[in-house]
C-alpha cells in the first residue's frame, strides 16, 4: 500500500509538472503562406500576431479586411491544433500510466484533446481552413 501512495505521489508530482510545461509552451500557426502568424501558448490563448506588410492591398482596404480577417482565423486554428497536439503528447501518457494500474484515465481533464484543451477554443482544432496556406501546423515558437 506504502509503495502504492509513493507512487501516486510520484506522479501527481510528474503531471503538476508537465501541467507547467504546457502553460509555458508557446505554438506557432501560420497562415497565407507565412503572411499571417499567430503564436498561442499552452492554453490555447492568443499572445502574439503578426501580419506581413504583404498581405494589405491599399486598393481594396474592404477586400483587405475580409482576407486578412480570415487568415488570422486560420492562423489561430493552426497554432491551436499545435497546441493540442503538445497537449496529447504530454498529457496522454498520464492516462495511459493510470489505465494501466487500473484505474479510471483523466477524463474531463484540462489539457487532454476535446476535454477542456486548446481545441475547444475558438477557432480549435475541428475547423478546416482552406486559407491556412499549407504551412506545417503547430510549429513550435521560441519558448520563453
Amino acid at each position: 500500500m506504502q509503495q502504492l501512495l509513493a507512487a501516486a505521489a510520484a506522479m501527481q508530482s510528474q503531471l503538476v509538472s508537465a501541467q507547467q510545461e504546457l502553460a509555458d509552451a508557446e505554438v506557432s500557426g501560420t497562415a497565407g503562406g507565412g503572411l499571417v502568424t499567430a503564436v498561442v501558448n499552452g492554453q490555447g490563448e492568443l499572445v502574439d500576431l503578426s501580419i506581413s506588410a504583404a498581405a494589405i492591398d491599399a486598393s481594396d482596404p474592404e477586400e483587405t479586411a475580409q482576407t486578412l480577417a480570415d487568415l488570422v482565423l486560420a492562423a489561430y486554428s493552426d497554432a491551436c491544433r499545435g497546441v493540442d497536439d503538445l497537449q496529447q503528447q504530454t498529457i496522454a501518457p498520464f492516462a495511459a500510466g493510470l489505465s494501466a494500474a487500473g484505474l479510471p484515465g483523466l477524463s474531463g481533464f484540462p489539457g487532454v484533446p476535446g476535454l477542456g484543451g486548446a481545441a475547444d477554443a475558438p477557432g480549435g482544432q475541428d475547423e478546416e481552413d482552406p486559407a491556412a496556406g499549407g504551412a506545417a501546423p503547430g510549429t513550435p515558437a521560441d519558448q520563453n
